[in-house]
């Protein structure tokens, strides 16, 4: 999993509230459990018409938010059902971070696991970096994790809370397997030293 360090990339807008892992990426394309090229299908109903045919006034349609590395979205960001292949469709398309007043506890915790920072924001601060991500690819907000602070183009700086294990687990780019594999010396002295002591096993 990549490191995530600090970040500094185009924000977009999308003030919608409740928006539920089945917007995020509909049940038609979760045949796959791959974690790359879910992207192109990322917010699918809002993005295309029923002709597959992008729908221009959506936000990640229009060209200064097409390379969007941060989203700043409405309250109860993912929602519903716990698919996994949510978070997995926002990195592959290229967001890191996602900004909301709230989010739903299983799509929270997947995020982490896949390279994606989810901040919680007291929803005045949201409402402040909505209007900076309003001002498209001109406007550039950097968040630091190390730092804990995502800040403006125009310089004004928010602080935010993350778990410190969460954080270090970002930092350092380990999701779960990595984790694991950071104790394989361990791991094999463990499972050399039982390979002695129960043979039959």
């Amino acid at each position: 999993m990549e490191k995530f360090e600090k970040l500094t990339g185009i924000a977009a807008p999308m003030p919608l509230v409740n928006i539920d892992t089945d917007m995020i990426i509909p049940k038609v394309f979760l045949k796959t459990i791959k974690r790359s090229g879910l992207g192109v299908n990322l917010f699918d109903e809002m993005r295309y018409d029923r002709q597959g045919n992008e729908i221009p006034d959506f936000v990640l349609n229009k060209p200064q938010y097409r390379d969007t590395q941060i989203l700043v979205a409405g309250d109860n960001f993912g929602c519903g059902s716990s698919r996994e292949h949510a978070p997995w469709a926002i990195a592959d398309f290229g967001i890191k971070c996602v900004i909301s007043t709230s989010f739903a506890d299983i799509f929270y915790n997947n995020c982490f696991k896949n390279g994606i920072l989810p901040i919680v924001m007291p929803q005045e601060v949201v409402d402040v970096l909505m209007k900076d991500a309003e001002k498209g690819s001109n406007a550039r907000m950097v968040v630091d994790l190390e730092a804990q602070t995502v800040t403006t183009s125009d310089g004004e700086s928010f602080p935010f809370e993350v778990d410190a294990f969460k954080k270090h687990c970002l930092l350092e780019g380990l999701d779960d397997i990595g984790l694991t594999m950071a104790h394989v010396k361990d791991i094999d002295a463990f499972e050399g030293k039982m390979a002695q002591e129960r043979p039959w096993v």
